[in-house]
């Protein structure tokens, strides 16, 4: 298809501040929603960089679709600005299961495309991703390899590092400062997914889906194509073991 050349010159120039900003507003974001050839230009561009443009509220966000996107940031970086120099890939792996599983309890296992809760505290948080450690748990040992090899994600080395957060068996007093260990790693998390725009605190302790979230797990979180599959295994056993938590 033949585009005019203003149009196209407009739709890069949408595109380039997309790219250096991460968001538009104003004009542009208008004939995003009005202009279908424009649209398409614009979503050729990200395409390009293997990104997608997503529309919330007045703005249009661009998000990284794959690794190979020169937007995604890097497991290095990562570990370097939310662990420091302490930073192990168990530590990245375990912040990204606390996601999924935040995402989980917001979601009802991924059944519905809306929230189905306005908010989670801290505690509920932790208390859903014992949850779903314990599922990991209900496989035998050989099982659980496979798994690991299917989805490319060490589910041995979770267990390990979660247990490691909780692990003393002392005094109430030493159980009770290892257990804070867990708030102030879901802290350290909570304070990715706030950069990443993914969630508020609107209170002590209390977390809500921001609007960029919704629209993002709405459209393309809970697709396999995205998720590899990973939450479909790790809530399969999630009915039964929510009926046997209420």
């Amino acid at each position: 298809m033949l585009y005019q050349q203003e149009k196209v010159e407009r739709a890069f120039e949408m595109y380039s501040e997309l790219a250096m900003e991460g968001r538009v507003t104003g004009e542009a974001v208008r004939l995003f929603k009005i202009d279908t050839d424009f649209r398409a230009l614009v979503e050729m561009f990200c395409k390009k960089v293997q990104a997608i443009c997503i529309e919330v509220g007045d703005e249009v966000l661009l998000v990284p679709e794959t690794r190979l996107s020169p937007f995604h940031v890097t497991n290095e970086a990562l570990k370097r600005e939310y662990f420091k120099t302490k930073g192990r890939n168990e530590d990245l792996y375990l912040m990204y299961f606390a996601t999924i599983c935040v995402i989980g309890e917001f979601y009802n296992a991924f059944h519905s495309i809306h929230p189905t809760r306005p908010f989670i505290t801290i505690e509920e948080w932790i208390q859903a991703i014992d949850r779903r450690m314990a599922t990991l748990r209900e496989y035998d040992e050989e099982t659980l390899k496979e798994k690991e090899k299917q989805y490319s994600y060490r589910w041995h080395m979770l267990l390990e590092k979660w247990d490691g957060l909780d692990d003393v068996k002392e005094t109430a007093k030493r159980q009770s400062a290892n257990t804070m260990s867990r708030v102030s790693f879901l802290h350290t998390t909570c304070r990715f997914l706030r950069d990443e725009e993914i969630l508020i605190e609107t209170g002590i302790g209390e977390f809500e889906l921001t609007e960029k979230a919704k629209v993002i797990i709405g459209n393309y979180f809970m697709d396999s194509e995205y998720n590899r599959g990973i939450i479909a295994f790790l809530y399969s056993m999630k009915e039964e073991d929510d009926a046997d938590h209420y």
